[in-house]
C-alpha cells in the first residue's frame, strides 16, 4: 500500500488544483445561499489529503535511492522535451513543509477573513498557489518548473490584489508582478540557451553536463547570469527585492506564504541550477555579491520600518541572501537547511503579527503596547518565531549556523562578519518590535485586543511547536555525512571562535534592542544626522527614487517618442495618402461631363504622365548619351 502512495505522489500537487476547481461554484457567484465558507472546507480538505498522501510518500522514500519519473511530452526531429518528476526525500520533505504551512495557513485564514465574502475567490487562489509551489518542489524538469514559476507569479499577482478596490493594492500587485517579470524574462533566455547545449533540461543531469560541458566561458558567464536573474526576482534580492515589501498591501495569510515558503521555491530552483553556476566563477561571485548587498542592505532597512509586516518581509529578504551567498560557494546543503529553518519561523511570525493586525486594526507599532498579557499565545508565538531566525541555543537556526561554522567547509572571513552582522541587526531588530508590541503600557488602539480566535490559535500553537521542533533537521540532515569531516588543513585559525562569537552576537543584539531608547511620540528624530540615516534606511535606500529617474523615465521618454513618431509620421503619412486621394476625388467629380472622349481623354493623359514618369530617367541618360556622341564627332 505504501508503495502505491509512493508512486503516486506526483499526484500530491493535484490536490491544490482540485481544490480551486472545487471553490469555483461559489467564487463565481453561482452558489450564493450557502456562503463562501463550504468553497474554504473543500480546498482544507484537498490540503489535508495532499498532507496525508506526502507523509506516507515521505516515509517510505526515507533512505531510499531517489526515483524518477519521465512524461514524454514533445519530440520534433532531434528536439525532446521532457517532464521529470524527482522522488526523493530532500523533494518530498520540501513538499511536505510546502503541504504542512499551506495547511495551517488555510486554517488560519478561515478566522482571519471570516467576515470577507471574497473568501471562496481567496481560498481557489490559494488551491492555485499550493499546487504551483508542490509542483516545484518535486520537479527535476527545468522547462516544467519555469513553466509553474509563471503561475506562481500570476497566484501572487492575483493575491497581491485580492482587494482590487483599493488602489494602493492595484499598485503594489502591478508592480510585484512586472518586477518579477523582469528577471522572468531572462530566466527564459537561460533556459533556451540551455537547452541548446545539453540533451535535457532535468536538473539531475546538470552535474554530470557541467563537468564535461562544451561550454566557452563568456557563454557559460551570460548563461549563469541569465539563470541567476529569475530566482533574484522570485526571492526578493537586489536590485529586485522592491516588490515584496509593496505586496504586503494583500492578505496577511497569502503573506505567510509569500514570506516563508514562495521566496524559498525561486531559491530552491536556484540550489538545483548551482552545477551551472561553477562552470563560470564570475558567476558564483555575482550570486555572493547579490546575497551579501541585500543580507547587509535589507537589516538596515528592516530597523528603520514602523509597520509591522514590512520589518518582517525586508527580514525575509536578508535570509535569502544567506542562501544566494551559500548557494555561490557551492555549499548547497547549507542553503537548503536555511530555506527550511526560516521557512517556518518566518510562518510563524507572520501569524503572530496577523493574529494583531486583526485584533487591533492597526500596523504602526508605535501606536501598539501591553499586549503581551491580553494575547497570550500571540506573544509565545512571536517569542519562539524571533528566536527561531536568530542564532540561539538550541532553535533551528543556531544548529543551521553550527553546521555552518563546524570547520567542514571552507569559511572566509568576510562570510563571518556577515553572519555577525546579520544576526546582531536581526536580533536587535526583533526585539525591537516585541518591545514596542508586547511591553510598556497599553495603548488606544491595544486597550481591547482580546486572543486571537482558534482558528487562527491553533495554526500558531502548531507552528511553535515545529518551530522548537525544527533543529532535529540540520543535527540529522542525511545528506551532511560526506561533509563532516574537518578540513585536513584548516586555514582559519579563528573558526574555533566562530560559534561562541556568534551565540554572543545574538545575545547582544537582543541587550542592545531592550536597551535602545524607544520614543512612541515620535517615528522620525529631531536631530538631522539621525533623521538623514533613518530615511535613508526607511525608503530602501531610496532605490524607489533611483528606478524613478532612471529605468522609468528611459521607459517613459522612449513611450513619448515612439507616439510622437506613430502620431505624426506614421499617422502623417496615412492621413497625407487619404488627403490627396480626397482631394484628387473631390477635384475630379467637377470634370465630369458624361462624354465618353472626354473620360478616353483623361485616361490617355494619365497613363501618358505615369509613363513619363517611369522613363524619365531613361530618356534623359538617352539624351546625354546621344549628346555626348555628337560632341566628340563636332
Amino acid at each position: 500500500m505504501t508503495n502505491f502512495f509512493l508512486e503516486t505522489s506526483w499526484f500530491i500537487p493535484v490536490y491544490g488544483l482540485i481544490g480551486a476547481v472545487l471553490t469555483l461554484p461559489w467564487s463565481m457567484g453561482v452558489i450564493r445561499q450557502t456562503g463562501p465558507r463550504p468553497a474554504a472546507y473543500f480546498n482544507l480538505l484537498m490540503s489535508f489529503a495532499a498532507f496525508l498522501h506526502g507523509s506516507i510518500a515521505f516515509q517510505s522514500i526515507w533512505g531510499n535511492p531517489p526515483q524518477q519519473l519521465i512524461l514524454n511530452w514533445l519530440q520534433v526531429a532531434d528536439l525532446n522535451l521532457t517532464l521529470a518528476v524527482e522522488i526523493s526525500p530532500v523533494s518530498l520533505g520540501a513538499l511536505e513543509v510546502v503541504t504542512v504551512i499551506s495547511l495551517l495557513t488555510q486554517i488560519y485564514a478561515l478566522g482571519y477573513m471570516e467576515k470577507d465574502w471574497s473568501l471562496a475567490r481567496f481560498y481557489g487562489l490559494m488551491g492555485f498557489f499550493e499546487a504551483a509551489l508542490g509542483g516545484i518542489t518535486i520537479s527535476d524538469s527545468l522547462l516544467l518548473s519555469y513553466g509553474l514559476l509563471e503561475g506562481l507569479t500570476l497566484s501572487t499577482y492575483l493575491l497581491v490584489g485580492f482587494w482590487y478596490a483599493q488602489p494602493l493594492v492595484v499598485t503594489a500587485a502591478r508592480d510585484a508582478f512586472l518586477t518579477k517579470r523582469v528577471g522572468d524574462i531572462m530566466l527564459l533566455m537561460g533556459v533556451v540557451a540551455l537547452s541548446s547545449y545539453g540533451e535535457g533540461l532535468d536538473f539531475s543531469d546538470l552535474e554530470s553536463w557541467a563537468e564535461t560541458a562544451p561550454v566557452a566561458p563568456l557563454t557559460a558567464t551570460l548563461l549563469g547570469l541569465a539563470l541567476i536573474a529569475g530566482p533574484t526576482g522570485k526571492c526578493a534580492q537586489f536590485p529586485l527585492n522592491l516588490w515584496l515589501d509593496e505586496a504586503m498591501e494583500g492578505p496577511n495569510p497569502a503573506g505567510i506564504m509569500r514570506n516563508s515558503i514562495v521566496v524559498s521555491a525561486g531559491a530552491y530552483v536556484l540550489v538545483k541550477l548551482q552545477p551551472v553556476f561553477t562552470l563560470s566563477p564570475i558567476a558564483s561571485d555575482v550570486l555572493i555579491l547579490i546575497g551579501t548587498v541585500t543580507a547587509i542592505g535589507a537589516s538596515w532597512m528592516a530597523i528603520a520600518q514602523i509597520d509591522i509586516k514590512r520589518t518582517l518581509s525586508h527580514s525575509t529578504s536578508v535570509y535569502l541572501g544567506l542562501v544566494f551567498i551559500a548557494v555561490g560557494l557551492g555549499q548547497v546543503d547549507i542553503a537548503f537547511i536555511l530555506l527550511c529553518t526560516h521557512a517556518i519561523a518566518k510562518a510563524l511570525l507572520f501569524m503572530s503579527i496577523g493574529s494583531i493586525i486583526l485584533n487591533t486594526s492597526n500596523q504602526n507599532i508605535t501606536e501598539m503596547g501591553g499586549l503581551w498579557a491580553k494575547m497570550p499565545a500571540t506573544t509565545s508565538a512571536f517569542v519562539v518565531g524571533s528566536a527561531g531566525l536568530i542564532g540561539l541555543l538550541p532553535l533551528g537556526m543556531f544548529w543551521t549556523l553550527q553546521r555552518w561554522l563546524n570547520g567542514s567547509l571552507h569559511i572566509p572571513l568576510w562570510l563571518m562578519l556577515i553572519l555577525l552582522f546579520v544576526n546582531l541587526l536581526s536580533a536587535i531588530n526583533l526585539t525591537r518590535v516585541f518591545r514596542l508590541v508586547f511591553l510598556g503600557s497599553t495603548q488606544p488602539k491595544t486597550r481591547r485586543a482580546p486572543e486571537a480566535p482558534w482558528a487562527m490559535a491553533f495554526p500558531m500553537v502548531t507552528l511553535t511547536i515545529l518551530t522548537l521542533l525544527v533543529p532535529i533537521v540540520p543535527i540529522r540532515w542525511p545528506f551532511w555525512l560526506s561533509l563532516t569531516a574537518p578540513l585536513s588543513e584548516p586555514d582559519s585559525p579563528w573558526l574555533p571562535f566562530a560559534l561562541p562569537l556568534l551565540m554572543a552576537s545574538g545575545v547582544l543584539g537582543c541587550v542592545i534592542g531592550f536597551t535602545l531608547p524607544l520614543n512612541r511620540s515620535w517615528a522620525r528624530s529631531s536631530r538631522v544626522y539621525i533623521r538623514f540615516f533613518q530615511d535613508l534606511f526607511a525608503y530602501d535606500f531610496y532605490i524607489a527614487k533611483i528606478y524613478d529617474l532612471t529605468v522609468v523615465w528611459a521607459v517613459a521618454t522612449l513611450s513619448q517618442l515612439t507616439d510622437w513618431v506613430d502620431r505624426y509620421i506614421v499617422d502623417g503619412a496615412v492621413n497625407l495618402v487619404g488627403f490627396a486621394t480626397f482631394f484628387s476625388g473631390n477635384t475630379l467629380k467637377y470634370n465630369i461631363s458624361g462624354q465618353s472622349q472626354f473620360y478616353v481623354l483623361t485616361i490617355l493623359l494619365g497613363v501618358a504622365v505615369l509613363l513619363w514618369l517611369t522613363f524619365s530617367g531613361q530618356w534623359s541618360f538617352i539624351l546625354n548619351y546621344w549628346s555626348s556622341i555628337l560632341s566628340q564627332l563636332y
